[in-house]
C-alpha cells in the first residue's frame, strides 16, 4: 500500500504539472458545462431545471473524457516514448503502476464532478443531488468501466501522434448521441438507436436517475451492469493486446 500511495502521488504531480492534461482533460468538461448552461440554462427538461440536467450530463461526459480519453492518451504516449518499457525494468510492480494510474484518473474525475456541481449551483442555480452515496457510486462504476475501455484503446492504438485524434473521434460523437449535452428525444431514429447501445448512454441514464430523480441505486442495476460489461470487455481486450514496448519503432 505504501508503494501504491507513493506512485499515486507521483501520478498526481505529473498530471497537474502538464498544461495539456490540466487544460484538455480537467478544464474542458467544466468549461463546456459553463458554455452550454449559459446558452441553454433557462427553462426545464422533463420537469428539472435545464442547468441541473446539464450538470448530470456533463459529469457523465467528464467521466468518459478523463477515464477513457485521458488514460488512453497517457499510456500510449508513455509507451511510445519508452517510459513504460523503462518502468518495467524497475522494482515497481506493473499492477501497482497501473493501479496508481487508474486511481489518479478516478481522483481527477471526482474533482471534476465536484467542480461541475459547484459551478452549476453557484452560477446557474442548479440543484444538488439528494442521494450523494448513490450518485457517487453510479459515477464510480461508470468511471471505472470507462477506464477499462481506456486500457483497450491504449492497447489498440499504435501511434502517439494519433491517440488524441482517435480519442476525440470516439468520445465527442458518443457524448452527443448519448445525451451528455442535452436530450436526444428529437434526434432521428437511427441516431437514437446508435446512442442506445453506447456505454456512455447507460452511464448517463444511471447518473441522471440518481441525480435528478433521486432513484435508489439498485433500481439502476441494468444500466450499471451494461456499462460495467463494456468495461470488462475493454479489460479483456487490454489483457490480450496491451504491451509495454513501443509499437511505432
Amino acid at each position: 500500500m505504501t508503494l501504491l500511495w507513493h506512485q499515486l502521488k507521483a501520478e498526481q504531480l505529473t498530471f497537474w504539472r502538464s498544461r495539456e492534461a490540466a487544460i484538455f482533460v480537467f478544464l474542458f468538461p467544466p468549461l463546456l458545462f459553463v458554455l452550454l448552461a449559459s446558452v441553454f440554462g433557462d427553462g426545464t427538461v422533463d420537469g428539472e431545471p435545464t442547468s441541473t440536467y446539464l450538470v448530470a450530463g456533463l459529469i457523465a461526459y467528464a467521466a468518459v473524457n478523463t477515464s477513457l480519453g485521458g488514460l488512453a492518451i497517457t499510456l500510449v504516449i508513455r509507451r511510445e516514448y519508452g517510459i513504460l518499457k523503462r518502468l518495467r525494468s524497475t522494482p515497481l510492480p506493473a499492477p501497482v503502476y497501473l493501479a496508481a494510474v487508474l486511481l489518479s484518473n478516478l481522483f481527477v474525475v471526482a474533482l471534476q464532478s465536484l467542480v461541475v456541481v459547484a459551478l452549476g449551483v453557484l452560477l446557474f442555480d442548479a440543484n444538488l443531488p439528494e442521494n450523494w452515496p448513490a450518485f457517487l457510486l453510479a459515477l464510480a462504476i461508470g468511471a471505472a468501466s470507462f477506464a477499462g475501455l481506456g486500457l483497450a484503446v491504449a492497447a489498440l492504438v499504435r501511434s502517439g501522434e494519433a491517440i488524441a485524434a482517435v480519442v476525440n473521434v470516439i468520445i465527442l460523437p458518443m457524448a452527443f448521441l448519448s445525451g451528455s449535452f442535452g436530450p436526444t428525444d428529437d434526434y432521428p431514429e437511427v441516431l437514437r438507436a446508435i446512442g442506445d447501445v453506447l456505454p456512455l448512454k447507460y452511464a448517463v441514464d444511471a447518473i441522471e436517475a440518481v441525480y435528478l430523480d433521486n432513484e435508489p441505486i439498485w433500481e439502476q442495476w441494468s444500466s450499471l451492469a451494461a456499462v460495467a460489461a463494456w468495461g470488462v470487455a475493454g479489460l479483456i481486450v487490454a489483457a490480450r493486446r496491451f504491451t509495454w514496448e513501443p509499437r511505432e519503432r
